[in-house]
């Protein structure tokens, strides 16, 4: 009966052991991918945008939207994706336009971040808790030895508490990192937001008079 108790605990430990490295690579794989998402998508800087933006306002204004769509045409940045839908929904009207550029960038972009984000988070929770319920099966296992031998040794606890202590180290070795990762990449989502917010205020004042122009030149 011990020795089958012994295997159960001895299968247990190892599943436990495979589960946080399983999530911590899931957690990880998370924070990569919307790490390099947000780099593919957002401006380095302010200044890089306004250049992006200087280059694309002559055509836009002169209403000459071919040359702005092959200018757009290829990039993956989030504003420059935004613009070209815009140029090639402008016939709908500037209001459903702007409100059009809104809910997809809300959607397309956002909501795909905040998506893998809540596996992280998902994650950045489940590791210490697997890591508790480690400690306590350890500490099942110690006061096991304890109720069923007598004169029992330190050396013979040691095995059942330095379980319950690296899964606790696991858990929490797991969910920290990922939480400061986590942070970071919140930050850089946010510069992105206020990025776009930005361009997309000076792109549609530009894509108005642009707009206007193609009408005026099309009577």
């Amino acid at each position: 009966m011990m020795f089958a108790e012994m295997n159960v605990f001895a299968v247990l430990g190892n599943l436990m052991y495979v589960t946080l490295a399983l999530i911590a690579l899931w957690g990880a794989f998370c924070v990569v991918m919307v790490w390099t998402r947000v780099r593919e998508k957002r401006f380095r800087n302010e200044e890089e945008q306004s250049v992006f933006l200087d280059e694309l306002d002559g055509p836009i204004r002169q209403g000459d939207f071919d040359t702005a769509e092959a200018v757009l045409d290829g990039d993956k940045r989030a504003m420059s994706q935004l613009a070209l839908l815009a140029v090639v929904n402008r016939r709908i009207g500037y209001s459903k336009v702007r409100q059009l550029l809104v809910d997809r960038f809300q959607r397309d972009v956002l909501a795909d971040l905040e998506y893998r984000l809540s596996w992280v988070n998902t994650v950045i929770k489940s590791a210490p808790m697997i890591g508790l319920l480690g400690t306590v099966m350890g500490m099942m296992g110690a006061f096991r030895t304890l109720a069923t031998q007598e004169n029992v040794k330190p050396d013979q606890l040691a095995g059942d508490i330095s379980f319950a202590l690296v899964t606790t180290a696991c858990g929490l070795a797991i969910a920290i990192p990922l939480l400061l990762a986590t942070a970071s990449v919140t930050v850089r989502i946010r510069k992105m937001e206020d990025l776009v917010a930005a361009g997309l205020t000076r792109f549609l004042e530009t894509f108005r008079a642009g707009v206007s122009a193609e009408n005026e030149r099309s009577k």
